[in-house]
């Protein structure tokens, strides 16, 4: 892999982490919605502002050959439905988690979302980490487990969370397209059962979408574009970089989230989440070091001497 494809890779997968920390703000805009008609927007929006990036940036030629290309190749086609619902199961629950008043519990799930990512890659993709980096490993499960151990119940909505997100960013290594293209064809899957179930709403009369307020009405469109942005951020880094280093930048998404429960919407901060805070970013720290160009001499030089002195 080259280093500047790995750079880009980590600036760009950082950066939709940055932009997912700070989504729980526009979730709590629209908490008078229920989350399951959020996700239906969240959905519908997203598609419709894909087709309009697809335009704009002139590939929808390539869209519409991606889709003759899937019609021939049945296990890109099965992992990109299986993405869709991966990602669109993770939408529902940290929507409801966070308008629901369980924002800690949702930055837990993405606390242990990293270690569900490291061993993934190493055990699908056989990604091996040096003993450094399995220290930093160790010292991040340590802070998590302090973090699970005093919630004290099984953190469902934790494990739901981490799961369904390790395993999308799992499966969105093996769809080889463009990440504008992958996204559009992932909300094109989901996007009918959304209008359905936006339809029966109307139907019912219990919408909220064109039935409370004009603010409301622009907050779940521009859901979609709250919604690609991140993920394609998030396909562009995850294509170019590890499995490993990729579980580890995940853990500024939930340390944003929680410096927002806590400062923010004054939820209860521990002395027990300062303790798992240090583990965590001690962890994180290490295994930053790891990946610079001084460190790797350094290891060099090391190997080197204890080759020469055995």
């Amino acid at each position: 892999m080259k280093n500047n494809e790995m750079q880009m890779g980590i600036i760009y997968a950082g950066f939709s982490y940055f932009l997912w920390g700070l989504l729980p703000i526009y979730w709590k805009l629209v908490q008078h919605v229920s989350a399951d008609e959020i996700l239906a927007n969240r959905i519908f929006w997203s598609f419709f502002f894909m087709l309009a990036v697809l335009l704009f940036t002139k590939k929808w030629g390539a869209f519409i050959q991606t889709l003759i290309h899937f019609r021939s190749n049945k296990k890109q086609l099965a992992a990109l439905v299986v993405a869709s619902l991966f990602v669109s199961c993770n939408w529902f629950i940290y929507i409801w988690a966070v308008n629901s008043g369980h924002l800690i519990e949702a930055s837990l799930g993405y606390y242990i979302n990293p270690l569900v990512s490291v061993i993934l890659g190493m055990i699908v993709f056989r990604e091996k980490l040096s003993l450094t980096q399995y220290a930093s490993f160790g010292m991040a499960l340590i802070g998590v487990l302090i973090l699970t151990i005093s919630y004290g119940q099984f953190p469902w909505i934790s494990i739901f969370l981490a799961l369904s997100f390790g395993l999308y960013g799992l499966v969105k290594k093996m769809v080889t397209v463009d990440s504008a293209i992958g996204l559009t064809l992932e909300t094109l899957v989901v996007a009918p059962f959304a209008l359905i179930y936006m339809i029966i709403l109307f139907v019912n009369g219990s919408h909220s979408f064109l039935a409370v307020s004009t603010g409301t009405d622009l907050l779940l469109i521009g859901a979609g574009a709250a919604t690609a942005v991140p993920l394609l951020y998030f396909a562009k880094g995850a294509q170019r970089i590890p499995m490993s280093t990729l579980g580890f930048l995940q853990f500024i998404a939930p340390t944003l989230t929680l410096i927002l429960g806590v400062f923010i919407y004054h939820e209860h901060f521990s002395s027990i989440h300062l303790i798992s805070f240090l583990f965590i970013w001690t962890a994180i720290s290490i295994y930053s070091l790891t990946k610079t160009k001084l460190f790797t001499q350094l290891e060099a030089k090391w190997k080197k001497g204890k080759s020469v002195g055995i």
